[in-house]
């Protein structure tokens, strides 16, 4: 059985642990109000790209003119863009990231596609680069300030490889943010763009382009893979600091829970060996006593 003085220092542990704890959780909600502020400003722009890129698409023939556009006959080569945290301690989020990206690796290895792997993020690499998966490329810290110029930089290395030939298909798995409890592993097709349909209000609304068509899509298509891959880096990094906030309170109300539990055995063994003592000290005094 542990002593007095073994269960007093587990407490003094657990409490300093739920200090580190809380401490975590604050600067992660301090971090996530920054985020998720700029996800906010950054997402109605994103929306409206979107919208615009598809209106573009639909008046244009679909003849391999725009080379984004035209899905390649015989696709061989898919390389897929990882994204996660460079840190842990925040819960299930880097795995089910991790976890996605390695069914959809083996899946297309099964299909008999060369797969690549470009991994955004220190804990991907980490994993990945103990597996037989083929590392082309590792990023870290895209995910402390996400900006366009590390849009624009990936994007632009990845438009080479579609138009080179060294890659058929690029895919990007980023975590969307639903709400503080819930952000879910995504997959989407960043090349060749394949542009979303439109909702029935947009489909109302009248657009006239200026210059033409064509003109437009040339200039603003491979913008519309730097959008898509900023507004992933903002959407990961607001999931990344909920989950870490949520990770750790959970953290620190369970250190709470176990200096509770550990307080009452305390209480019952210090209680126990008073109640010893003196039966020690009744014991010899009745012994005098006869």
């Amino acid at each position: 059985m542990a002593t007095l003085r073994d269960i007093k220092r587990k407490i003094d542990a657990v409490k300093k642990t739920a200090q580190i704890t809380r401490a975590m959780n604050m600067v992660a909600a301090a971090k996530l109000r920054g985020a998720q502020a700029n996800m906010e400003k950054f997402h109605p722009y994103a929306d409206k790209f979107r919208e615009v890129i598809f209106r573009l698409a639909s008046g244009v023939e679909q003849d391999g003119t725009f080379d984004l556009l035209t899905p390649r006959d015989d696709v061989r080569k898919v390389e897929l863009v990882l994204l996660t945290a460079d840190r842990g301690l925040c819960g299930s989020f880097n795995h089910n990231l991790i976890t996605l990206a390695e069914k959809f690796l083996l899946e297309k290895e099964s299909e008999g596609y060369e797969v690549t792997l470009v991994t955004a993020g220190r804990k991907g690499h980490e994993y990945f680069r103990k597996r037989k998966f083929k590392i082309r490329k590792s990023l870290t810290g895209l995910l402390n300030k996400p900006n366009y110029d590390d849009a624009y930089s990936l994007g632009r290395e990845l438009i080479e490889l579609f138009q080179t030939g060294e890659a058929d298909e690029v895919y990007l798995i980023y975590s969307q943010f639903v709400s503080m409890l819930r952000q879910v592993p995504t997959l989407i097709k960043l090349l060749p763009v394949v542009p979303e349909r439109e909702s029935e209000e947009s489909q109302q609304l009248e657009y006239l382009f200026e210059p033409s068509h064509e003109v437009l899509l040339n200039d603003i298509l491979p913008n519309y893979v730097y959008v898509q891959i900023l507004e992933s880096f903002y959407q990961t990094a607001v999931s990344e600091h909920a989950a870490r906030m949520t990770a750790m309170d959970n953290a620190t109300n369970n250190c709470n829970e176990m200096v509770r539990d550990l307080t009452l055995v305390y209480n019952k063994a210090r209680q126990a060996s008073i109640t010893k003592e003196l039966m020690d000290i009744v014991g010899g005094a009745e012994a005098l006593r006869k």
